[in-house]
Formats: C-alpha cells, structure tokens, sequence
C-alpha cells in the first residue's frame, strides 16, 4: 500500500478517532441517559430501594464517558502498543462490566418485585453496554500512528467518516413547546435514547435508521423539526439536509445536526446548508432540551408569521376585487399607487344606456325577493357582456345600466364595440324575457363624444361620469322605442358602413334641441 504524507496521515487519524467517538460516546451516553430515566421513573413510583445500584450504574456510565473522552483526545504515538491495547481493554471493561453486573442485578430484582414498567428501559441500558463490549476489540485496533495501514476493519468501518469528512470541506475561496419531531440516525442506541428523552418533554417522536427512510416519511407527514444524524451509510447527513433544503415542501423544517464529527469545516458546511443548529456528540440533556425549544419557538413565529402575510395577502386581493367590484382596474391601480384625485377628460368615447320598460308596474306583482332576483339575473348577464366586449360598467339606476366604451382607457374602436355591445344586450335580454314569460322589454340609446370621469365621496364613493355626450345619450335612450337601439348622428356616421341603420328623424333633445337620430338595425 502507498505511503501517506503527513497531512494526510494527520487527517485520517482525525477520522478514525470521529468514528471511534460515533460509535463509543453515543452508547455511553445511552447507559447515563437509560439511568437517568430509570432513577426519575423509581423515585415516581416510591421504590426507593433501586436508588443506591441506578447511582452506581449511573457512576460507572460517567466513569466510561470521562475514559473514553480522555482515550479519544489523544493525538500522539504510543510507545508499547501492546501495552496500550491491554490497559484500554482492561480500563474499558471495568465500567461496563459494573454496569451489566448491576443492571442484571436490577433487572432480577424488578422481575422478582413485579416492577415491569423499569425492565424496557433496563434492557436498553445493558444492550448498549453488551454492544461497547462488542466494540473494544475494534477500538483497541487504534495506536494512533501510521500502523493504521494495517488495520483495515478499522478503516472500513471508518470509510463513511472520511466522506462526511469530504463533503465538509468548505467551497473555495421557557416554556415548554410540545412538536413532531423527526430524529434520523443509524446508531440504534442514540435512536431510542432521543426518543424516549424527546417523549418524555411531551414530544411525539418518529425515528428512522437512514436518510432515505427519513426523506420518505418526511413526504408523507408534517414535521416540527428534525433531528438529523451527520454520518450514517448510504446518505449522508449533508445529502439528506441539501435534498430536504431544495424541495420547497420541505425547506422550511428545521434541522438541527448532531454529529460526534466537531471539526468547524464541518459545522460551517451544515449551518450554510440550511441547519438551525449542529450539537457534537454527546451532548448534555439539558442543552438539547434548549436547542430543541428555541427551534420549536422559531418555527412557531415563523408559522404564524407566514399565516399572518397569508391572511394580509388574502385581506388585500378580497380588498382589492372589492374595489374592482366598485372601480375600474385603471383607476384602482392609480389609487394604490397613491393618486389623491382621480379626474379625467375623456377626449372621445361612446356611452350607452338601458332601461327595462313596463319593469315597475310588472315588480308590483311580484315578491321583494322575486324583484331583486329578476333585476340580478338581467344586469349579471349584461356584467359578463361588459366584460367580454371590453366595456366598463359605470352603474345601475334603479331599472337602468349604463356603460362606457373607451372609459377610462381609451380605444379608437369604441363606437364599434359599443353598437356590438347594445345589440348582444338587446338579443340577451330577449332570451330572458322568453324564458321568464314576463311583459318588459329594452330600450337602449348610444352617443358618442368627449367627457370627464373621476372619482367622487369620501364614504361608499363612485367612479362616475359627466358632460354633454353623457346627457345625449341619456336621452338617446328615453326618447327611444321598445327592443330597439337608439343612436344619434354622431354614432351613424362613426359606423357607417359597417353598420345598418334606419333614419329615425329629428327629435326634439333636452339641452340639445332638434337632433337628426338613427335606429341601430340587428
């Protein structure tokens, strides 16, 4: 095999002692926290007796953190591996043979006593000292120097540690909050340990053994957060943080990494990927309670405050089709960009007007509610006309519709929109009456010409228009006839040629005096 140089050496090194950590501090950590929960679980039912073995249990667990901290800090060569080797094995299972010997002891005795709510909790402590003492034999293959060449199954096992170690290379140049918590980790010993630690702060906890598992869950069920584990087979935390930080359904979860790999490469990388937090193994109860908590509260304001521009969005588009129900949408910009008065001269635009005849004498037969239903389905009908010729509605008048052709945004075809507009009005209301059998019938009259338009009244205000062309064609309509159109020379001669009409005469106008007027023909 090919000799290393020293950084490469120094750096594999490093790697082998992350993994060692990874696989020996996290089932440590599970024999303290096993005993912890065992002492708190005795000393709610009463059973006093157990104490003095739990805080021996506890003792020697605590005992084993502080060798194992102690084995794994050290960077130099050892003189005598031999030597080496058989004091680590003899100083590593000392703790964990008192351990196993008591817990067996402990577990005996709550058979025996019929405690069987502490057996679970029993058994996983002595699991995870069986699976330390199944360890030794791997971590005693560690002399630190470069005798490593020769120890493959070492590094194997260390193999994914030197990945994560890749991956992390930096790019060039209160009160309590109850959540669904979402913890990813390949080591079964810090699976169940986090689970019952995070169930017992009344979280509901799922746990999965890789990153595909947690992805796929992840796409199946809302999580408040997830705990995510750096080094594990097949995915690495890293890729499965970057998958779950470019999916739109998921970026927003907070993960917080926990990982015995503490180099700050690796560290940066995950916070720079989206991680809210990072928490090297082991890590203390009490600090992962508060990490835990301040992820929750953030994503707790975050929710809210997402609801929040939620409903403002939701307040403003009901805001705004209210306006559009009242106003155009030219002016409707005009005011939310901040116009103070909307008022208008309209150089040319063409207005329309019509009345149901007969309507008051046939409303006098009919219900109140019957009026205002008849009334809504003949002006919703001619609302989706409006808007399908491009026409504005300006209002209704009692028994009258008026509209607006090239108001407020102009249109040089606005003659000829308005007389399609007039005559698909007429043939609709037509078809309405038949159907209803009722005795009314439409009178509509057209001009076209200049006028001002704007927006007047401080409460429930209107955009309305004014001038001469609107009285004109005001008056077109009521001086007209019955299911007819009634246009005056102005309007004819715009359209001549592409419209037929039928001279009607002078007529005598209010305001105007004798007007030469013209029947709009189908």
């Amino acid at each position: 095999m090919s000799e290393r140089s020293d950084s490469e050496t120094a750096r594999l090194h490093h790697a082998l002692r992350a993994h060692l950590r990874q696989e020996f501090v996290a089932p440590a950590a599970a024999i303290v926290g096993f005993a912890d929960i065992v002492i708190e679980d005795a000393e709610q039912a009463g059973l006093t007796d157990y104490r003095a073995d739990l805080d021996r249990i506890r003792s020697a667990g605590l005992s084993l953190q502080a060798l194992l901290d102690e084995v794994l800090k050290q960077n130099g060569e050892v003189e005598d591996i031999h030597v080496y080797r058989t004091k680590l094995r003899h100083d590593l299972r000392t703790p964990i043979n008192a351990v196993k010997g008591y817990g067996e002891m402990m577990v005996e005795d709550a058979r025996d006593g019929g405690h069987d709510s502490l057996l679970p909790d029993l058994e996983k402590l002595l699991a995870a000292a069986d699976g330390m003492l199944e360890r030794i034999d791997a971590l005693v293959a560690f002399s630190g120097d470069a005798s490593l060449d020769r120890a493959q199954p070492s590094f194997a096992d260390a193999s994914r540690v030197l990945d994560a170690l890749r991956l992390s290379q930096p790019a060039a140049s209160h009160q309590s909050i109850a959540g669904q918590i979402l913890v990813i980790d390949d080591n079964d010993s810090n699976r169940d340990l986090l689970a019952r630690q995070l169930a017992r702060d009344g979280h509901a906890v799922e746990t999965v053994a890789s990153g595909k598992e947690g992805l796929a869950l992840v796409g199946e069920r809302a999580f408040d957060l997830i705990l995510l584990d750096v080094m594990m087979p097949e995915m690495s935390g890293y890729e499965v943080l970057s998958k779950l930080k470019h999916d739109q359904h998921t970026a927003e979860i907070p993960v917080i990494m926990i990982s015995a790999l503490d180099e700050i490469d690796s560290i940066v990388r995950c916070i720079e990927a989206g991680a809210v937090d990072y928490l090297p193994k082991p890590f203390a109860p009490a600090l992962l309670r508060a990490r835990i908590r301040a992820s929750l509260e953030n994503k707790l304001l975050r929710d809210r405050e997402r609801t929040m521009m939620q409903e403002i969005r939701l307040a403003k588009e009901r805001n705004e089709a209210l306006l559009l129900s009242i106003l155009p949408r030219a002016v409707v910009e005009r005011i939310n960009d901040g116009a103070g008065m909307v008022a208008d001269h309209i150089p040319e635009a063409t207005i329309v007007f019509a009345d149901i005849v007969n309507f008051t004498p046939f409303s006098g037969t009919l219900s109140p509610s019957d009026v205002v239903g008849v009334l809504n389905r003949i002006f919703s009908t001619f609302d989706r006309l409006v808007d399908q010729y491009g026409a504005e509605k300006i209002k209704t008048i009692g028994d009258g519709y008026m509209v607006a052709v090239g108001i407020p945004e102009p249109r040089d075809d606005h003659a000829e929109v308005a007389a399609r507009l007039s005559l698909a009005m007429l043939d609709a209301f037509r078809g309405i009456r038949s159907e209803m059998d009722a005795p009314i019938q439409l009178r509509v009259g057209m001009h076209t010409g200049p006028a001002v338009a704007g927006v007047i009244g401080e409460r429930k205000f209107a955009y309305d228009i004014w001038g001469t062309t609107v009285n004109i064609a005001s008056r077109m309509e009521s001086h007209g006839q019955p299911d007819r159109v009634h246009v005056s020379k102005t309007v004819a001669d715009r359209l001549i040629g592409q419209f037929t009409f039928t001279p009607r005469g002078a007529v005598d106008v209010k305001g105007a005096g004798l007007m030469e007027t013209f029947w709009l023909e189908t």
